[in-house]
C-alpha cells in the first residue's frame, strides 16, 4: 500500500473548512438564540409587546425603517 502524505485539510470536515475560509475573509461566526415562533405563548407575548409599543416613537421609527428597507429591496 503506498504511503500518502497527510494533508491537514483532508482531516477537516466541510463546515470546518467553510469556517476557516470565512474567517480568512474577516468574517466572524455569531450564534444567537431567538424566540421560537412555535413555542406556546409566543403569539400572545408578541401581541402584548406590540400593544405596549403602539403609538410610541419607537414603533414609528421601526416601521419607517422597515418601509425604507423594503422599498430598497423591491
Amino acid at each position: 500500500m503506498p504511503h500518502t502524505v497527510s494533508n491537514p485539510e483532508n482531516s477537516l470536515n466541510k463546515f470546518q473548512r467553510y469556517r476557516i475560509r470565512k474567517s480568512a475573509k474577516g468574517m466572524k461566526l455569531l450564534r444567537i438564540w431567538v424566540p421560537d415562533p412555535h413555542a406556546p405563548g409566543f403569539r400572545e407575548e408578541t401581541r402584548r409587546q406590540a400593544a405596549l409599543l403602539r403609538g410610541m416613537p419607537e414603533e414609528i421609527e421601526s416601521l419607517e425603517f422597515i418601509e425604507a428597507v423594503a422599498d430598497r429591496e423591491g
